[in-house]
């Protein structure tokens, strides 16, 4: 497949508005803009589609490793495996091209980009980008402060609740409360109160919430599904229920 028409099989609502026009300025320095036809550009708003939280993610992944003022190789290596493992080598290819030619332009609104994908995502998609941005900043071992405090700036813009950006943050960290952390919980949480929490995390987080995304995003999912089921066993276990 090529670059042009990766680019216009997989975009949906991505071509409009601030995010159209980073990836406008990206695909310049990219290809020659002829190839692709203009009617791939005008498509109406519609689902988000793979290609969509793609380029979301992206754009905001770039932002979150350069808010410690350094690039990381190793955040950049992280971003690349993550996508040859959703997209296979070809797909992650032109995806990571995209990536460093955004990478490279300054300025960015974070808040006129984040407020785009908040109008045209659904929640448990907005959820998945947010397990993914905090995979990026611990995939160099520390997630540093500036790296948080710029994730909780996208979940806000992007109205994520506090204890749901707790509830993903808590699955990057080592602690004795991240069980309780993972499931929104208090940790005076009765065993019914636990149960309850469990099934209602069970809910939020299930991979076929995010299946309209592809099988490429399941994967990611399933990560974060699995955490709550293990910060459910851990309870069960502690508390013997």
């Amino acid at each position: 497949m090529s670059f042009a028409k990766w680019i216009g099989a997989s975009l949906g609502w991505s071509f409009g508005g601030p995010i159209g026009a980073i990836l406008g300025l990206a695909l310049g320095s990219l290809i020659d803009k002829s190839s692709v036809k203009t009617k791939t550009y005008s498509r109406p708003n519609m689902r988000t589609q793979s290609g969509d939280f793609e380029v979301s993610l992206l754009i905001l992944a770039s932002l979150v490793i350069k808010a410690d003022g350094k690039q990381d190789q190793r955040e950049l290596d992280f971003v690349r495996r993550q996508f040859v493992q959703m997209y296979g080598r070809d797909r992650a290819n032109h995806a990571f091209r995209l990536f460093k030619a955004i990478n490279k332009q300054p300025n960015i609104s974070l808040r006129q980009v984040c407020l785009q994908i908040q109008q045209m995502m659904d929640h448990a998609s907005r959820l998945q980008l947010l397990h993914f941005l905090f995979g990026i900043a611990q995939s160099d071992g520390d997630v540093a402060s500036s790296e948080v405090i710029i994730i909780e700036r996208i979940a806000n813009y992007l109205r994520i609740s506090h204890r749901d950006f707790e509830s993903i943050k808590a699955m990057f960290y080592s602690s004795k409360t991240n069980a309780y952390k993972i499931l929104e919980l208090d940790k005076d949480a009765s065993p019914k109160d636990i149960k309850s929490a469990y099934r209602r995390m069970v809910k939020k987080f299930h991979p076929d919430k995010v299946q309209h995304l592809g099988k490429e995003h399941q994967k990611g999912a399933e990560e974060k599904f699995r955490k709550v089921q293990e910060a459910y066993e851990q309870l069960q276990k502690d508390l013997k229920f």
